[in-house]
């Protein structure tokens, strides 16, 4: 396994929590000039807020890293939804929105690509390959899924003022149809959320600080 120093995978993931904070604001400059721009709407999108979340984790662990601290467990948990979340906008961005006609023209191209397409990807290479992490606890799945599922809610309870996405829209697909979508996209979530959760058990590269104790006598105790 190799080791590298902790500032590499720290300057990358504080890279990154930059550039989801400058596509957001570029997005959201524009987004004001559109005459239906409302605040709760704007943010109101699922990958608005996911990346808000991956870019609070990134710093989040970049400052552990620097500081040469073991990350602690709800860290490590936080880094773990980030990725989950991030993965789950890639996918369902990549696979039913990319080629959804756009309802207006106040949509920055590369800000879209961004917070769509790099920054899902640099968060799940981040949470495989970087190895400054504890094991997560399958217990753990249910709290990975809270945020989602309160999302959806919130979504469906403000009805035809808020669609952010098609397959949510209940007027045009009807009660029955959205809520198909409604359990697609939570067995989705849930099955990467799973995924996040055993890829914690593996580490390609070893980050160069202390690690937990109990990580430590484990593998010890192994014999790794």
């Amino acid at each position: 396994m190799r080791t590298v120093p902790a500032v590499v995978p720290a300057v990358l993931r504080l890279l990154a929590a930059l550039a989801v904070v400058v596509a957001v604001v570029a997005q959201l400059a524009r987004s004001v000039q559109s005459p239906t721009y409302q605040f709760a709407n704007f943010f109101g999108y699922f990958t608005i807020q996911s990346n808000l979340v991956a870019a609070v984790a990134f710093v989040v662990g970049a400052v552990f890293l620097l500081r040469r601290r073991p990350a602690p467990g709800w860290s490590v948990l936080l880094r773990a939804a980030a990725a989950t979340y991030m993965v789950t906008t890639g996918i369902v961005y990549n696979t039913l929105l990319v080629d959804a006609a756009l309802a207006n023209s106040f949509n920055v191209a590369w800000s879209n690509d961004v917070l769509h397409r790099w920054v899902p990807l640099f968060a799940l290479l981040d949470w495989v390959v970087v190895g400054d992490r504890r094991p997560v606890a399958w217990r753990r799945l249910g709290v990975l899924l809270v945020y989602p599922l309160v999302w959806l809610v919130v979504v469906l309870l403000r009805g035809s003022s808020f669609v952010p996405y098609p397959f949510l829209d209940v007027e045009r697909l009807g009660a029955g149809g959205a809520a198909i979508w409604c359990v697609v996209i939570a067995v989705v979530i849930a099955a990467l959320g799973a995924g996040a959760i055993a890829v914690s058990r593996l580490r390609v590269l070893r980050v160069d600080v202390p690690e937990p104790a109990q990580a430590a006598a484990g593998r010890q105790r192994s014999g790794s």
